[in-house]
């Protein structure tokens, strides 16, 4: 079995992550990484189907301990991705997806550099923010601050792998599909393959 890939989900507000990492098809070994978090579960949520739910004494140890391959706090509670799950499901030959901000995509990078970085973005910066209006949800002020920090993060792309266009999200899906199979097609993610021939060879 070869070994899987660390898949990291990157773009402003509006470029569409949710719904482009909600149409990957789980047939083609998709798993979503399961985050941790010190806030009470919701009604419905369950431990270690939505979240690994864990007290802030819990959280800080697997911070120390480097437990986490990122983490970051919002509205008083903390959030993190465990690194036993995620090289669990590596090691079962998933294809681990993480949707999370540029800040934590390069924390990840730092701590698993074989992880592979996907920015994702809309055609234009027109269209990004056409979108993030047309999602009715925000006051101006909001959607201009929105606006503002996607070209801070746009300022990272040079640190990414991939820059993916979401123009439609079947297209958007079909070009992560592509950069998977290129990505499993290397020689360290199918070191079975390469030792047979290295066997044959020798």
């Amino acid at each position: 079995m070869n070994k899987g890939v660390l898949i990291i989900i990157s773009g402003p507000s509006g470029s569409g992550k949710g719904t482009v990492v909600k149409a990957l098809p789980p047939d083609l070994g998709y798993a979503l990484s399961v985050s941790v978090t010190t806030r009470p579960p919701r009604e419905g949520e369950r431990d270690t189907r939505d979240y690994f739910f864990r007290t802030p004494e819990q959280f800080a140890a697997m911070r120390d301990s480097d437990d986490l391959l990122e983490h970051a706090s919002f509205v008083g509670h903390f959030y993190g991705t465990p690194r036993f799950y995620v090289e669990e499901k590596i090691n079962e030959g998933k294809i681990v997806v993480l949707e999370i901000d540029v800040n934590g995509a390069l924390q990840v990078k730092e701590k698993y550099p074989d992880s592979v970085l996907i920015f994702l973005m809309p055609p234009t910066l027109d269209e990004l923010k056409s979108r993030l209006i047309g999602r009715g949800t925000e006051d101006s002020e909001t959607i201009e601050r929105r606006y503002k920090k996607a070209y801070d993060e746009i300022g990272l792309i040079d640190q990414y792998d991939y820059l993916v266009i979401n123009d439609e999200v079947p297209n958007a899906v079909d070009r992560i599909n592509l950069i998977v199979a290129a990505e499993q097609l290397k020689p360290k993610r199918c070191q079975g393959a390469v030792n047979t021939f290295k066997g044959v060879v020798e």
